[in-house]
């Protein structure tokens, strides 16, 4: 079904042009609009003229260039003069038999000169209001150059869109929200032109490319653009020397491809030919010059017009220019096996597999099965099976991982092949299987055969990753250390125990030894490219859960280096960086769509070790602006998959269990739910996340852990812990003055969420003491740093606004009367009788003045 495209308002640029078509000052009369083709001109001008009287359209083209005012001919009376000036006479009067006349002429540098000499003349004397539009880059008409630069029109240069206006325009074609790196990549291949977007938009949803999965838009494999925008590009290819033409097919094949050798091949004075019709751009990167294509979609037009045979042996061509050059760069290895992959040329399986690692380490994990999958049909060796294996795992196929392994029999490899043959295999049955006994034995078959200590220290390094997510954060932290400390380790050891020791350190609040191991750790080629998010996520949390939230959005920033949809993954493992660290700033406007991208992207299975952060955060996200059900939703499905290999994770998402049972305003379960949080993290040494399933209880009004949030300041690095001990102490003795100071300070750090909660509760603390300016003024600041936050909803800010003379109980009763539940769900859901349900509800009613149970539930919904 085709996408039905809206106009975008160019508001700026639709007020210029009109202003000019009102009473303004003589001698102007009108716009000429100028831009590239496709830019919007023609669209722009008319909705401009839409709402006016006496529209007259002309259009320039080239079959009516060669006829005098052909471009008039439908819009004047013919004339009965013979000459020139008799003829522009007739022209104009019938013209000007319009009152008001708004002549609109689409395409002026195509005018013949007779029109062209009339519309400069009717500008001269003012006698019609104008809007022309003409193409960048066209030789004009003196004629029409004359009317903006003698001041007769304003002259107004349409810009391509910019990024953000792009986005508008596709969410508004396809009716969903687009994935923020979807966006980016159709933006950066229209060039911003609308009508290129829109080509290309349409093409790559008949081409499947650009689907919808769970309310988010997503690019997955290459633009395309359609038949009928090939036709119409394509008109710009008619009658090209063959030099030229040659120049193009190879461009369009390797782009961007080197200068000397597209010069080696094609010829210089072919090349410079193709740059002198601007059909190619020149540019510098470093100390090598590479050629593009100055359109940004020509190339999928010419692969289009390009004949099997003729693709396969140009591709042979460039393949055999790179061998003779020297390929020493990641971005060549890669570049060699695609074009080999479909040439007449076989660059061997050696070539193959180290582009796939190269793709593999990029976190182009696509590009590195196709690599690993056309050397593992050549030869299937340790080192393709492995490749692509692993390209396999990260896309959540695990069959098809297991599939690929045994067809090698471990029996003839040496240690290091049955060391990466084992590693594989164990990470395919522990996170895409969810086989923690099939995983163990692979680990135990590692440990009893590898012998040479320098691939002994690797497993215990992959070992301390296991340890770390199944919840031994200890062991992973003393496992991990001693590879680090380890002089003898290889890079791979030391990159994996860095690894280990981030996330457990992290979770310890050990974050100052996290800094250090950070900046020391390196990235082995040998290591899948993915594995640097799930690195970096143990830096992100150490930062935070320090309160330094600057040093974690530098590390988010140094991640988000993305150009292609085959690196997907690696997006939206960044987005759930960024999402973590909106959360804890406050910013949760920006946390629930970054969330919702990266829960969308990450489906697969092989990714639950991220799929429970980026679901466990969205959670917490929703219910802090109120929004239960959602919630709720993402939550059980993250429960649901909860396994053993992945315990880490259980102790965060009882805290975000908690949140949804506070914006269901059942306080009791948040109060057990963070209670059990903190028990199951200081079983597990998470004294961060317990840390902060403990300032939790004290922002619901609960200050039981006080006492342990003291111990927890002196243990856990950085600023926020001394301050969630102080917030839980001024909770417990209702010390609106430090709660107060606790808000201010909180904000200070760019903690805004915990700092609404606390002024909330210092204003309900002023209020209790009846001092109504100071209550006033924290309420002022809760209600603004509320806002900061994107429209926070929690159990504090709704008692400062709302103090309803309720106890904790009878509120948590009102609340679900409110959502529907009946007295038996309700007393179900609290473990109490219906009776003691009854009796809350009646002594509730009788305070706050209703009859019954469903007045109650009104007056809270309206209090809410």
């Amino acid at each position: 079904m085709p996408l039905s495209w809206p106009l975008v308002e160019r508001r700026a640029d639709f007020d210029a042009i009109k202003s000019t078509l009102g009473s303004g000052t003589p001698p102007c009369c009108g716009t000429v609009l100028t831009g590239p083709a496709g830019v919007g001109k023609t669209t722009l001008a008319r909705q401009v003229v839409a709402p006016l009287d006496g529209v007259r359209w002309v259009v320039g083209t080239e079959s009516a260039r060669a006829i005098p005012l052909g471009a008039f001919a439908n819009v004047v009376a013919p004339a009965a003069a013979r000459d020139t000036i008799g003829v522009l006479s007739s022209a104009r009067e019938s013209l000007l038999s319009e009152e008001s006349l708004v002549l609109c002429v689409d395409d002026a540098h195509l005018l013949d000169p007779l029109s062209a000499t009339l519309l400069h003349q009717l500008a001269i004397d003012r006698d019609a209001r104008i809007v022309a539009t003409v193409r960048s880059g066209e030789t004009l008409p003196d004629a029409v150059t004359s009317l903006w630069k003698d001041g007769y029109l304003k002259r107004l240069e349409l810009s391509p869109f910019t990024q953000e206006e792009s986005v508008e325009l596709l969410e508004r074609a396809l009716g969903g929200h687009v994935e923020g790196l979807s966006a980016e990549l159709m933006w950066e291949a229209s060039g911003g032109n609308a009508l290129f977007l829109r080509h290309l938009v349409d093409g790559a949803v008949e081409a499947g490319n650009l689907r919808e999965r769970n309310g988010i838009w997503q690019l997955r494999g290459n633009t395309s653009v359609t038949s009928e925008f090939a036709t119409l590009l394509g008109d710009r290819l008619v009658d090209l020397p063959d030099e030229v033409t040659n120049v193009l097919d190879l461009v369009a094949l390797c782009e961007p491809v080197e200068l000397d050798l597209l010069c080696d091949l094609a010829g210089e004075t072919a090349v410079d030919d193709a740059e002198e019709r601007e059909l190619i751009r020149i540019s510098r990167g470093g100390n090598r010059f590479t050629v593009q294509f100055m359109h940004p979609l020509l190339g999928d037009v010419i692969r289009r017009r390009l004949g099997r045979v003729r693709a396969r042996r140009l591709r042979g061509r460039l393949v055999s220019a790179m061998l003779d050059r020297r390929i020493d760069t990641n971005h060549d290895r890669m570049r060699l096996a695609d074009l080999a992959l479909e040439s007449d040329q076989d660059i061997g399986v050696g070539a193959l597999t180290d582009a796939a690692r190269v793709a593999i380490g990029l976190s182009d994990v696509a590009a590195g099965e196709r690599f690993a999958r056309a050397a593992f049909d050549q030869q299937p060796t340790i080192d393709s099976a492995d490749a692509l294996a692993r390209a396999l795992l990260w896309q959540g196929r695990p069959d098809d991982v297991e599939s690929v392994l045994i067809s090698l029999s471990p029996d003839g490899l040496d240690e290091l092949g049955l060391l990466r043959w084992g590693a594989t295999r164990m990470s395919n049955f522990l996170f895409s299987q969810g086989d923690q006994q099939r995983s163990d034995e692979m680990m135990q078959m590692l440990r009893e055969r590898i012998t040479l200590p320098i691939l002994v220290s690797v497993v215990e390094a992959v070992d301390a990753v296991r340890a770390l997510l199944a919840n031994d954060i200890t062991g992973a932290a003393d496992r991990a250390r001693a590879v680090i400390d380890d002089p003898e380790a290889p890079p791979t050891a030391k990159f994996w125990g860095a690894f280990g020791a981030q996330r457990a350190l992290a979770l310890m609040g050990r974050s100052d030894e996290v800094a250090g191991i950070a900046a020391d750790m390196q990235m082995p080629s040998s290591v899948d490219g993915l594995l640097w998010y799930s690195a970096a996520f143990g830096e992100v949390q150490a930062n935070v859960y320090a309160g330094r939230f600057d040093i974690a959005d530098d590390c988010v920033a140094r991640c988000a280096q993305f150009s292609s949809p085959g690196q997907y993954l690696a997006w939206a493992m960044t987005q759930t960086l960024r999402g973590f660290t909106a959360v804890y700033r406050g910013r949760l406007d920006e946390a629930v769509v970054v969330l919702q991208e990266a829960t969308a992207a990450i489906t697969t299975d092989s990714l639950a070790a991220w799929r429970f952060p980026s679901r466990m955060l969205l959670a917490v996200t929703y219910a802090l602006l109120g929004q239960a059900d959602q919630a709720r939703e993402v939550a059980a499905v993250t429960r649901s998959a909860m396994q053993p290999v992945v315990a880490v994770f259980d102790p965060t998402l009882r805290i975000a269990e908690g949140w949804i049972a506070a914006a269901e305003g059942v306080r009791s379960d948040a109060v057990a739910a963070f209670g059990k949080a903190a028990a199951s993290a200081r079983e597990s040494s998470q004294w961060a996340v317990e840390m902060e399933a403990l300032h939790a209880l004290a922002r619901i009004g609960d200050a039981s852990g006080a006492p342990r949030l003291a111990e927890l300041a002196t243990m856990i690095d950085g600023v926020l812990a001394p301050l969630y001990a102080r917030h839980a102490v001024a909770v417990a003795e209702k010390d609106g003055v430090e709660l107060e100071k606790c808000a201010t300070e909180l904000e200070t750090i760019g903690a805004l969420v915990s700092a609404a909660d606390s002024a909330a509760q210092a204003a309900s603390a002023y209020a209790a003491d009846d001092d109504r300016t100071s209550a006033s003024r924290a309420g002022v600041l809760a209600h603004r740093l509320a806002a900061l936050c994107g429209g926070l909803v929690t159990p504090a800010l709704i008692d400062a606004d709302d103090p309803l003379p309720l106890t904790t109980r009878e509120r948590e009763i009102a609340n679900l009367v409110a959502a529907g539940l009946s007295n038996r769900e309700i007393a179900d859901r609290l473990t109490v009788s219906v009776r003691t349900v009854e009796g809350h509800i009646y002594r509730a009613c009788t305070k706050l003045n209703v009859t019954d149970r469903t007045e109650l539930g009104l007056l809270i919904v309206r209090a809410a």
